[in-house]
């Protein structure tokens, strides 16, 4: 391993599947939404994918660890948690097989071209307007709020990038389910399959997990709901299986 990757104030977590991410837990960490998506995503032997807001680099790392894809790619636009990506991929051992690009979402398909990926993932910024407190750390703030890009700005460029056929994977928050399904079909990436998760199973959903399907047919499939917690502190087997603690 290579420590000298590490700067003063970051640690390594291990990701319990043979790779490890450097964060800095004074800026963003990634969170469960990143782990629940690279669960959700279907990423075939030879595909190419993008991760679109990719902070630490986790959904790659993850993905990579999940799927047999050919090779993917993190698109960030802050320098810091792009280096950061970087390094943790250089600490896996990964540069042949992930590579983190710094640049805007909004301009993903002038950096990599049109109809570039199999695949487009992202776990997006939920919070608009006056949703929630605007966190006064802007890379929390950058990360949580749409600062930097709207949902619309997310699905219009995977949609330029996407190949015809390619697949969208999106985790959010079922209060803007509405506004997501009209911004998908607007783009002509159409919803396929959808999961709500539940902190416990008595309880409102916090997340969906959407798959979408560029030039697909309307219909989608409901998943049955995600549990992520039995009880305070002890997660439900499902979790337990996405994590690969079973």
């Amino acid at each position: 391993m290579r420590n000298d990757l590490v700067k003063q104030g970051e640690r390594v977590d291990d990701l319990q599947n043979g790779y490890f991410v450097i964060q800095d837990p004074k800026k963003f960490c990634f969170g469960m939404d990143a782990v629940l998506l690279s669960g959700f995503a279907r990423v075939k032997k030879g595909e190419t994918v993008l991760d679109m807001g990719t902070g630490t680099g986790i959904i790659p790392i993850l993905l990579r660890a999940r799927t047999e894809g050919d090779h993917f790619t993190g698109l960030e636009i802050q320098e810091e948690c792009a280096r950061m990506a970087e390094r943790s991929v250089a600490y896996n051992g990964l540069d042949s097989e992930i590579g983190i690009v710094q640049g805007d979402i909004k301009e993903a398909a002038e950096i990599f071209g049109a109809a570039s990926f199999h695949v487009v993932t992202c776990n997006p910024p939920y919070m608009i307007g006056a949703h929630g407190l605007r966190n006064p750390d802007m890379p929390k703030a950058i990360a949580r709020h749409e600062v930097l890009c709207t949902l619309e700005d997310v699905v219009s460029q995977a949609a330029k990038v996407l190949k015809d056929r390619g697949r969208f994977y999106m985790v959010h928050r079922p209060f803007r389910l509405t506004e997501i399904m009209n911004v998908l079909t607007k783009y002509k990436l159409e919803p396929k399959r959808m999961q709500l998760v539940y902190p416990y199973i008595d309880r409102e959903p916090n997340m969906v997990l959407i798959e979408a399907l560029k030039g697909g047919n309307s219909r989608i499939t409901v998943e049955r709901p995600l549990i992520v917690y039995e009880k305070p502190g002890e997660y439900t087997k499902s979790i337990l299986d996405i994590y690969g603690m079973v």
